[in-house]
């Protein structure tokens, strides 16, 4: 399954849709930028485009304990760790029409392309995905209190119009093997009386 990697490769992977599906004439030559972006970014954002800033990294619950991969050489991986990563796609213009432009595409473009396939996510570094893996992207809820608390240690009570997502299951696969008894040679029964 996926490397520790998984993480920074899905959310370069949504970048690298957007920035493929982009088409210069769609928004009178604008040139739009598409950046996964850190807090600090948000003090300089760019003039233009699109930014990916992930804010939550949560366990997903649906998977109860995946089993690790059996490995080439026969030994057991530990098991996997399931991940949704929630993210805040934020269109940026100088213009409200632009800005509500550049949001209605993006959401029309990952609505268009809700599953992430290993062509893609493996475009940051390769081989961080199986080729059997996929990373679904869907619309996630998120309260307006909670929007604001973001924005508000983000840039200091200055909203911009941004949209949740959540990328999920990121299973990322442990390099440790589970460790196995050895084979049973002879079993010996103790049976006692139990006196009360």
């Amino acid at each position: 399954m996926a490397t520790s990697s998984a993480i920074a490769a899905s959310c370069e992977a949504i970048v690298r849709l957007l920035r493929s599906s982009y088409t210069p004439a769609d928004f009178n030559n604008a040139p739009l930028d598409f950046q996964v972006y850190v807090p600090e970014d948000f003090l300089n954002p760019m003039d233009e485009g699109v930014s990916l800033f992930l804010y939550r990294i949560y366990h997903d619950g649906t998977y109860r304990t995946p089993p690790g991969r059996t490995q080439v050489d026969g030994k057991k991986g530990r098991t996997k760790l399931p991940l949704e990563l929630h993210f805040l796609l934020t269109a940026w213009a100088k213009k409200a029409s632009l800005q509500h432009e550049i949001a209605g595409w993006a959401m029309r473009t990952l609505e268009d392309n809700p599953v992430l396939y290993p062509s893609l996510l493996n475009t940051y570094r390769p081989d961080v995905f199986s080729p059997e893996e996929t990373v679904a992207v869907v619309l996630a809820q998120l309260s307006v209190e909670d929007m604001f608390h973001i924005w508000e240690v983000l840039i200091n009570h200055v909203y911009q119009l941004s949209v949740p997502y959540v990328a999920r299951v990121v299973q990322i696969e442990s390099t440790l093997t589970v460790v196995q008894g050895g084979a049973v040679r002879e079993r010996v029964s103790d049976f006692r009386e139990i006196t009360t």
